[in-house]
């Protein structure tokens, strides 16, 4: 059976840093809105403390997480164990966004890997912290990161990924705000 923590222990925080996946799901307020749910990877999540999270926020073909969360801030993550015994985490809570550039994102980048193509941070105030079993989850071996998306921002280079971001990143498919500066330190 599933239980629910008052914080992310030291235990809690080492399971989750070997998982080598996570999902974020958001939503807009808009009945119609269409809700999101994103795969990350690349070693851009960290713990920052007993109830706060955070990740690296990759350029990518869409911006919804960051839109809703400007919007509404409501935030899940969830970590399955793909490899040794099962077990699922969900992180419910309230998200903020620190654009590159901005004071917040300054603050916290330290604790991240640096990546090219970086636009963000996104830091959540974790009020929700729970697990279930997993038993339905099928085993996966871990072979390696993609660097597809890496390799695309360095090729893009500082400009090339902001003129991108500008074109692509700048609204959510429902028409929310995403990114709003540039994200050139």
């Amino acid at each position: 059976m599933g239980k629910q923590y008052p914080e992310i222990d030291e235990e809690l925080a080492g399971w989750i840093a070997r998982q080598k996946m996570f999902f974020v799901a958001t939503a807009p307020l808009a009945a119609d809105g269409l809700l999101n749910c994103s795969p990350k990877g690349i070693d851009t999540f960290r713990v920052l403390g007993p109830r706060t999270v955070g990740y690296l926020d990759l350029t990518g073909s869409g911006i919804e997480t960051v839109a809703h969360l400007r919007e509404n801030g409501r935030v899940v993550i969830m970590m399955c164990a793909f490899e040794g015994a099962p077990n699922i985490v969900r992180l419910h809570g309230r998200g903020e966004v620190l654009e590159k550039g901005t004071a917040g994102y300054r603050e916290l980048v330290g604790e991240f890997a640096e990546h090219p193509g970086a636009r963000s941070i996104i830091r959540v105030e974790v009020d929700r912290i729970s697990d279930s079993c997993g038993f339905g989850v099928p085993f996966y071996s871990y072979q390696g990161e993609r660097d597809t998306l890496l390799k695309w921002a360095e090729k893009q280079g500082e400009d090339g990924v902001a003129q991108y971001q500008e074109k692509s990143n700048r609204e959510s498919i429902d028409g929310l705000e995403g990114m709003r500066g540039m994200t050139r330190e």
